[in-house]
This record gives structure tokens, C-alpha cells and sequence, in this order.
């Protein structure tokens, strides 16, 4: 399947979880704080190179592609790429939030399983404390039927459009660089696509 293909159906799958999450979001009242930025500082989050795959290319597009591929390399550990903090005190923004992955769509918004069969929110101590009434309303909605985002049925979902590339987790700068690598060497003998005017 061509790389354009694959983002065109990682795209689709993001725009059907804005869906879900802005109602669930609107049912339960829970939202992010804004300019929080704490769950993008922690150096363990791990992602799929697959979820990444519409900023790759859309680095690519913009001839950004290999430059980004040697900062990576030159620091493959660490906060997320794409993050830019804005203070010293877990402030920041995602710096191509367009192109954000799908766990960082997921997280906050979204439930696990647990092993008992049970839907539990996963979402950050700062909502679970500063938003306590909401947080405990969504819980008890969620066991009374509230649908809720589930993170097994959207990677389950990622890995029928690539399972080679969705079914790979490791940190998330990893996952970044592995998504740049996929579309760097899909072109290296390709033809080009040409970048998209803008309508705007």
C-alpha cells in the first residue's frame, strides 16, 4: 500500500476519534487545561511509528524531512520531538498539533480495560484532582453505558492499515524517526508526490 494511501487512512481513523472524543468530552465536561503540557514531558511515553506516519510525510512534503531525521538521531531519548516547552513548570504546547499521534489523542479522553472486563479513564492526575466532580461523573457514567474511546480498539483499528508499522511500540522519538525512515525510503526510488496547495 503507497505511503499516501496509509496516511490517507491514519487520517480517516484520527478525524473518527475527534468525533468520539469531542462527545465524550461534551457528555463528560472534561477538557485539558489549557497550556498544561505535562503529559507531553514525560520521557516514557511510547507510541507507533504508524501514528506518525501524516507528520512524516507531511515533513517530507515540505522538504523537512531529513534534517528532522539527523536531530532525532542526535537525541533519540528525551521529551517528544514535536513538544515545545514554554516555561520551567510543565507549560508547553504540541508544535505541529495537527500532526499529533494517537496516543496523544487518546490520553485523557479515553479508557482501558481492565482485567476484570472493566472501562477505567486514563487520564492525568491534574484532571483527576482539579476536575475531581467531573472526573468521578464520567466514571460512573462510563459504568452505566457513557461511550467512551477505548485505546485497544483504536490501535486494533491503526494495525488493519499497517500492521508492520502499528503493531510497533517504542518511545516516542523512536517512533518518530521510524515514521521519517518509512517515507524517506518508500521515495528514495518513487517519484515525488507534489505538495498540496493550501486553499487558504
Amino acid at each position: 500500500m503507497s505511503i499516501e494511501r496509509r496516511v490517507q487512512l491514519v487520517e480517516r481513523l484520527f478525524y473518527q476519534l475527534e468525533q468520539d472524543n469531542a462527545q465524550f468530552q461534551h457528555k463528560s465536561g472534561i477538557s485539558c487545561v489549557s497550556g498544561c503540557g505535562k503529559c507531553c514531558t514525560s520521557p516514557d511515553v511510547e507510541a507507533s511509528p504508524l501514528e506518525f506516519l501524516p507528520w512524516a510525510f507531511h515533513l517530507f512534503l515540505n522538504g523537512e524531512a531529513e534534517k528532522t531525521l539527523s536531530i532525532l538521531k542526535k537525541n533519540p531519548k528525551g521529551n517528544c520531538l514535536i513538544y515545545k516547552p514554554l516555561s520551567i513548570v510543565d507549560q508547553g504546547r504540541c508544535s505541529d498539533y495537527k500532526y499529533r499521534g494517537l496516543i496523544c489523542r487518546l490520553f485523557g479522553f479515553a479508557a482501558n480495560t481492565d482485567k476484570y472486563g472493566n472501562l477505567r479513564l486514563v487520564t492525568c492526575k491534574i484532571i483527576k484532582e482539579g476536575q475531581a466532580g467531573k472526573y468521578n461523573s464520567a466514571v460512573e457514567a462510563m459504568a452505566k453505558g457513557l461511550y467512551v474511546p477505548v485505546f485497544t480498539d483504536y490501535y486494533m483499528q491503526l494495525n488493519q492499515i499497517d500492521f508492520q508499522l502499528g503493531n510497533i511500540i517504542v518511545p516516542i522519538n523512536k517512533a518518530l524517526a521510524m515514521a521519517l525512515e518509512e517515507v524517506l525510503q518508500y521515495y528514495a526510488y518513487r517519484t515525488s508526490p507534489k505538495k498540496k496547495k493550501s486553499s487558504v
